[in-house]
């Protein structure tokens, strides 16, 4: 066991899940990042990043926690710098998971490469212009979004909460029954994994 993973025998120890409708975005997560018989210990995945009125992000994050800390301080640190290319220029949603993605390969390498440091990420929000959208962004650097017949992606633990999400989501689900969609989703991952757990962070975007 690394001592910053988030996985302890390859058993995912993170649950995200976030949600697209007519309505708007939902993101829910987790925060424990260890867990044994003797040690649990809690780190927020949910990081947010805009400017108001022009654009808003939210990155959920799974994975080796060393990697995860470096993607996001690094994004961070490339708005603070007014770097070329950060959340604060990309011009497109689908432009921000492909630099999410490059982050999240250069910290792997960074911090070690291989399995190990592997994490993966849900990115989602607006710019100004164009539609609400989400991706997951792959461990290997490459992403997919969301479709019609499934409105919604996960990472870290998914199977316990995937039932409650195909049941009930879909285009037209309002933004209050998402959220409770993402809620149950999560509680019924906590109930059957006691490696996800509180507090849980919850964030809705109209």
């Amino acid at each position: 066991l690394h001592p910053f993973t988030d996985e302890l025998n390859d058993k995912p120890m993170t649950y995200c899940v976030a949600t697209i409708s007519r309505a708007g975005l939902v993101f829910c997560s987790d925060s424990r990042t260890n867990a044994g018989v003797d040690q649990v210990s809690t780190y927020g995945k949910m990081h947010k990043f805009g400017i108001p009125g022009k654009r808003q992000f939210v990155v959920l994050s799974a994975g080796n926690l060393a990697t995860t800390q470096g993607v996001v301080s690094q994004m961070g640190k490339d708005i603070k710098a007014a770097a070329p290319v950060s959340l604060d220029t990309v011009a497109s949603m689908s432009e921000a998971a492909d630099y999410l993605g490059e982050l999240n390969c250069a910290q792997q390498e960074k911090t070690g490469g291989g399995h190990t440091y592997e994490a993966t990420f849900i990115i989602g929000g607006q710019i100004l212009g164009e539609s609400p959208h989400l991706y997951l962004v792959y461990a290997q650097g490459n992403h997919i979004t969301t479709s019609k017949d499934t409105p919604y992606l996960q990472i870290g633990e998914s199977k316990y909460g995937k039932p409650i999400l195909d049941r009930i989501l879909d285009h037209d689900t309002s933004l209050e029954t998402a959220a409770l969609c993402a809620l149950v989703s999560m509680d019924s991952t906590m109930r059957s994994n006691l490696s996800v757990g509180p507090p849980i962070e919850l964030q809705l975007y109209q």
